[in-house]
């Protein structure tokens, strides 16, 4: 039953790196996309809108879908869907190809990221200990790849399809790397998930600190991705060149500080590693706000990294705890605020900047963030315990994540 785990974590590993892989290459060349398709700058943020905004539908469809498809069955197919499609926005000409092609990457991206993050929550169960930071490690290492990528792509001035076409390499590997998933039974789920729809706006109000907690993460991390080199370079005054590092700082701070998480978690408790994440962060953003020049405000997105990385696996894992029983139902509608913090953060910062000043625009991302702080209890880890030398029986239903193609 070990190796059956290890496979099935070593599977979802890959998972959450090809992910990272595709959703770098999809949003760091956004540039060459307008360009191939002659979309305008009014028209942009609609088609960027449209891809959250049904994500957040697959997720919700998720919740649904898993009450009689096991994750590990939704994931093995919504991930060649996300590379298909990404490799159809590549390939595509007309405007209304790329809307079909975004619009299946959504669907299917929503779909992707809710059955991902309840097989890392189900086999962290299993393990009985914090291994939730080593998938969106991974996540961010296929990140930083994508990114790289694209890098080669627009420096050599390669045609987008050309640019994707790595996504050809991913597609076989994930097939073949998705026979051993492995869905988790917990005897109580059936009894959980009835409790829960008896009192839906109870089970609610019990997620909703960590809904907004994810919130407030995915604010902090959109306001990192869409202005720190805007920010770098017409508030701070560096160079264009210079102002490309602060997010590539971010991604390898977020790596680094995600690969040694689970160690934290595992000898401080989630509580603490929640809390001190927070402050970190928030400290970063201040760093930010204040500094006098680029290489401080560089400072401060490093220590953004380190302190943002943590907050959204554990927020996953913390849903996992509070509902042990209805785990997958808790994770799909956790998920959506993923997309919520998304949605809402780079407008956000974009329309205080320009109403009163980014260096004060910085300081909302930091407050929100803060406010982590207050809810920091509701990552208790209760009852599973992770992290306190206790483990729970693994338990693993092999037959449901590893029928065949």
């Amino acid at each position: 039953m070990t190796d059956v785990l290890r496979r099935g974590r070593a599977s979802l590993t890959f998972g959450f790196f090809a992910q990272g892989v595709a959703f770098a290459l999809l949003v760091t060349r956004i540039p060459a996309i307008q360009d191939r398709y002659g979309v305008s700058d009014a028209l942009l943020p609609a088609f960027l809108a449209a891809v959250p905004i049904l994500a957040g539908v697959g997720s919700v469809a998720t919740e649904r879908l898993v009450k009689r498809i096991p994750p590990s069955r939704l994931l093995r197919w919504s991930q060649p869907v996300v590379l298909l499609a990404l490799l159809g926005v590549g390939a595509g000409e007309r405007m209304v190809e790329l809307g079909l092609a975004l619009a299946a990457f959504g669907l299917a991206v929503g779909v992707l990221d809710a059955s991902m993050n309840m097989l890392g929550v189900s086999l962290q169960r299993s393990y009985g200990r914090s291994i939730m930071l080593s998938f969106h490690a991974a996540y961010s290492l296929g990140g930083i790849l994508g990114a790289s990528l694209a890098w080669v792509g627009a420096h050599w001035h390669l045609a987008l399809f050309v640019s994707y076409l790595p996504v050809v390499v991913l597609l076989p590997a994930v097939l073949v790397g998705s026979r051993w998933y492995v869905d988790n039974r917990d005897d109580a789920g059936p009894v959980e998930e009835e409790k829960g729809s008896e009192s839906g706006p109870l089970v609610f109000k019990m997620l909703l600190p960590l809904c907004l907690v994810m919130t407030f993460a995915y604010i902090g991390d959109s306001t990192v991705s869409n202005w720190s080199a805007k920010y770098l370079q017409d508030v701070l005054g560096s160079s264009e060149q210079l102002a490309t590092v602060p997010y590539n700082v971010y991604m390898v701070t977020t790596l680094l500080g995600r690969a040694i998480g689970d160690f934290g978690v595992r000898r401080f408790g989630a509580v603490a590693v929640v809390r001190m994440g927070a402050l970190v962060a928030a400290v970063g953003f201040a760093v930010v706000a204040g500094a006098p020049g680029a290489w401080v405000g560089m400072l401060g997105f490093t220590l953004l990294g380190l302190g943002l990385c943590v907050l959204v696996p554990q927020t996953f894992a913390a849903a996992g705890r509070l509902f042990p029983g209805a785990s997958d139902a808790a994770v799909a509608r956790l998920n959506v605020f993923n997309y919520v913090g998304f949605l809402i953060g780079s407008p956000l910062v974009g329309a205080l900047g320009d109403a009163w000043s980014y260096r004060g625009a910085m300081l909302v991302p930091m407050v929100l963030v803060l406010v982590t702080v207050v809810y920091a209890r509701s990552f208790a880890a209760q009852p599973d315990r992770y992290g306190d030398g206790h483990e729970r029986p693994h338990t693993a239903d092999v037959g449901r994540g590893s029928n065949g193609l």
